[in-house]
């Protein structure tokens, strides 16, 4: 397989274990994997390790590219270069694109350089804009988009790690996603688990509203978007932001985990998440399938995300949030 996978976030947990799938299994692809910083000094272990698993495949193709998704101006310029080397054959066309970085913001609000709440900006918008401007740099037969999604992202369901769950606001006060009035003291854990659902939400509704539009033209119908929740990772180092009592569970729960795997598939590695990941977006059996899955299998999202109204709201805000032109995707700003 010739072709082109993006995945953001390439020094986190997950993504990791998914250069190192990739590189292993699939020696003929270009992998474009994006840091924040890839000239800090010193680098962080994490970027190390990123370039250690590089040097372990000499003949496989990893680009690490620093691309701060605080800045939309970053995104921007990292969409337009790599648009730029697809167009010119210096890249393959791109097979699939993982949007996988994330953070979040658990002791209190965090914004980011362009004065956004960070948890919405660096989740869903930065991958909203970096989407919407490579899509005519995907193989128009065979592309694939692989949103993160999480269980917390169902307003429906409650979060056994937080008071608050995923609630969006009205649509006429969709303002308050990225630029939040202050958080009441003591509400700052809870809130930030609303940020990071809210977020996830959102990936998920953009699932849907990139399905919608893309197969109303003919040249891009193909290409196919999906959300998975890669399950409540044990091994993912983001977890040194959860409560003490928490971080003490998930190493247990790491320890226990080829027990836990016998009675339940939301608590996982990221060894396996990643596995599920790659499938999505490239193995043959997923081919056209487009929608939210649990790993491999395919999972109802929230209910709120079949509401179109909905959907289509917060891809306005979003469009207009990341001022976006009409000539610089292949999808409308309107649906239909």
């Amino acid at each position: 397989m010739v072709g082109t996978v993006i995945i953001t976030g390439a020094a986190g947990s997950l993504a990791l274990e998914a250069v190192r799938q990739l590189l292993s299994s699939h020696p003929l692809l270009t992998i474009v994997g994006t840091v924040r910083n890839a000239t800090k000094s010193p680098q962080s272990p994490q970027l190390l390790q990123l370039e250690e698993i590089a040097r372990q495949y000499p003949s496989s193709k990893l680009l690490i590219k620093s691309v701060d998704l605080s800045s939309i101006l970053e995104v921007r310029a990292f969409s337009n270069e790599i648009a730029s080397l697809v167009e010119s054959n210096e890249l393959p066309p791109i097979s699939a694109i993982i949007c996988n970085a994330f953070t979040w913001s658990l002791d209190g609000q965090q914004f980011s350089k362009d004065r956004l709440e960070s948890t919405f900006q660096v989740n869903h918008l930065s991958h909203f804009l970096l989407v919407l401007k490579l899509l005519r740099s995907m193989d128009p037969e065979t592309g694939r988009v692989v949103m993160l999604s999480s269980e917390v992202h169902d307003p429906e369901h409650p979060n056994p790690l937080s008071k608050l769950g995923a609630e969006l606001p009205s649509n006429e006060s969709l303002e308050a996603l990225v630029k939040p009035g202050a958080d009441e003291a003591g509400t700052e854990h809870d809130m930030g688990w609303r940020r990071y659902a809210n977020s996830k939400l959102a990936n998920v509704m953009f699932m849907q509203s990139l399905n919608r539009r893309l197969q109303q033209n003919p040249t891009f119908s193909n290409i196919t978007v999906t959300a998975m929740d890669p399950g409540g990772l044990v091994d993912s180092r983001a977890h040194v932001a959860q409560r003490p009592a928490i971080r003490v569970m998930f190493r247990l729960l790491a320890l226990l985990l080829p027990l836990v795997k016998l009675f339940t598939n939301n608590i996982r590695s990221s060894s396996d998440s990643a596995q599920d990941v790659l499938a999505l977006a490239l193995a043959p059996e997923y081919t056209s399938m487009s929608g939210h899955f649990n790993g491999r299998k395919p999972q109802p999202p929230a209910r709120v995300s079949n509401d179109e109204g909905k959907c289509e709201a917060l891809w306005q805000a979003c469009w207009n949030w990341v001022a976006i032109k009409d000539s610089e995707t292949c999808v409308p700003k309107s649906y239909p």
